[in-house]
């Protein structure tokens, strides 16, 4: 039922702790039906398909309702559509609670013509958190701080099951996965009919020089950690597919390495735009990332290529249970025989000691590498983050202090708070903007941002407030792109706040010519 599916979106949505999560998936499995359950695990992993119900639709049908200036005020207080909407639409009569999949199927099938009038008929007959979960349902924008993965972990945990068994089968199910969840429940594991499934990853954890004191460097290989996107690579009676590291199907995007695959196995590895033996900074990626479609022109001068890292099958074995040192000499003799521009090997780095390796680190042959991988040699190839096997050891961020210039309210849990700002530097005596950053910060730091904005607003766009430019924050970043898109020319790579300056005056801010010199050289 939609009472029972709103009940638990705003339990997830208010419960912070990833086992209360866990707990409040596990409970809903236990107590809902099927479909219901396996459609609200579809809407929850983002593989429930529903016709695209968009921000326009909704305020044009709200417009209908209630009165303009009274829906505006109350969105910039409330800072998010669906539950403005939820709230503030006119009570008609009862609700009623309606099963969850008769709703699915009601927007699935209502011709597009028809949708505005069948969404605001639902409306009339749904309490104020029904309609709530209806809209989240209805936009696809749930955000309610599950991924995934996590969603999936719900379930092994509800059967349980071994995630990383049900993360092998995952591309060969579809909602509302009904053999799934019987699975759970002591049936029969289900037999997966998709070729070249995804399988669960292993991740590092991160390090530092201190950690890394306690370890003896001979028990440990290392190379570059790349700054593209760590993906996987499977091939297998045909059927080919590049997965993200979370099991996103990207393979659309990029038919210049699926065309490469030419091998019966699965590989990881980091997916990167190579010119040659120039690797090209992480914003030539994203520029492919999410097409369905990639242009002659597209794949000319942005030509995508995998740099591999590991091997988990190849040519029928399974070798994720071999130790790191065998799987590397497998994967030497595998890669020799792929095309070398579209498919390389990863190179190890010569080290005996941490302190040499902290040089290498420190001074790394190309600015696109993000810092080092460390690797202990008998680790076998295990899902998830096994502490002790893999490490990361990424380079220092690079530091600027910025004028806080605007602010947006959040999404989700942070929705009552302005948690989204765009900061600027100095142009000569002029600020420019020349980021966001929505993370970083301490949940009293944001509420004392919060306060910063609403006590120093002196003007608004819509949903955006501009501030009095006098609040200093220290901001760090991975990496730094020109971009012709951006008023100051240049984009950063995962920006953050990472310190409140109140000790600084804006006028002591750093100035954009600061952050150009940072560029990379072209």
């Amino acid at each position: 039922m939609i009472g029972g599916f709103a009940d638990l979106l705003e339990r997830l949505a208010f419960t912070p702790r990833r086992s209360l999560k866990l707990a409040h998936l596990a409970g809903y499995f236990a107590a809902t039906p099927d479909p219901d359950r396996g459609l609200a695990l579809a809407a929850l992993t983002g593989d429930l398909d529903l016709r695209a119900v968009t921000p326009s639709l909704l305020r044009a049908l709200v417009a209908e309702r209630v009165d303009a200036e009274l829906f505006n005020l109350s969105y910039d207080f409330v800072g998010d559509l669906a539950e403005t909407i939820a709230l503030i639409w006119p009570v008609t009569g009862a609700s009623q609670d309606v099963p969850l999949h008769a709703l699915v199927d009601e927007l699935q099938r209502t011709p597009k013509t028809d949708l505005a009038a069948r969404i605001a008929a639902r409306l009339d007959t749904l309490s104020p958190s029904q309609r709530y979960a209806y809209l989240k349902l209805a936009t696809g924008g749930l955000r309610v701080g599950v991924s995934a993965r996590l969603a999936r972990q719900a379930v092994a945990d509800y059967g349980a099951l071994d995630l990383a068994e049900v993360e092998e089968i995952w591309h060969g199910l579809t909602p509302p996965y009904e053999s799934l969840f019987h699975w759970a429940e002591k049936g029969p594991k289900p037999v997966s009919a998709a070729l070249a499934p995804f399988r669960p990853v292993m991740l590092s954890t991160p390090t530092d020089a201190e950690t890394l004191t306690a370890l003896d460097p001979a028990d440990y290989v290392a190379e570059w950690k790349w700054d593209g996107i760590r993906v996987q690579a499977v091939s297998e009676r045909g059927t080919r597919r590049l997965y993200s590291r979370t099991g996103d199907d990207i393979s659309t995007a990029f038919p210049d390495v699926i065309a490469a695959m030419e091998f019966d196995g699965a590989l990881d590895g980091e997916l990167l735009v190579r010119r040659g033996d120039q690797v090209a900074p992480f914003n030539d990626l994203q520029t492919r990332l999410g097409r369905k479609r990639v242009s002659a022109a597209m794949l000319a001068s942005h030509p995508a290529a995998l740099r591999v890292y590991d091997v988990m099958l190849w040519q029928g074995r399974d070798l994720r249970a071999l130790p790191f040192e065998q799987r590397r000499r497998e994967l030497d003799a595998a890669v020799q025989t792929l095309d070398p521009a579209r498919i390389d090997l990863s190179a190890l780095l010569p080290f005996e000691d941490w302190h040499r390796l902290a040089a290498l680190r420190g001074a790394p042959p190309e600015a696109v590498i993000e810092g080092v991988m460390i690797k202990h040699r008998a680790s076998p190839y295990l899902a998830g983050r096994i502490k002790g096997h893999w490490f990361k050891w990424k380079r220092d961020p690079m530091l600027v202090d910025a004028v806080l210039l605007y602010a947006q309210r959040g999404h989700g849990k942070r929705s009552g708070y302005y948690s989204d700002f765009t900061f600027g530097l100095w142009d000569g005596d002029t600020l420019v903007p020349v980021g966001k950053a929505y993370f970083g910060f301490t949940d009293a730091e944001l509420k004392a941002l919060d306060r910063f904005v609403r006590d120093n607003t002196v003007d608004r766009f819509g949903p955006v407030r501009a501030v009095k430019p006098e609040k200093v924050v220290e901001v760090a970043f991975e990496g730094l792109n020109r971009s012709p898109r951006h008023k100051s020319g240049v984009a950063m790579r995962f920006p953050r706040i990472s310190r409140i300056r109140d000790d600084k005056p804006a006028s002591e801010a750093d100035q954009l010519e600061a952050l150009l010199r940072m560029l990379p050289p072209q």
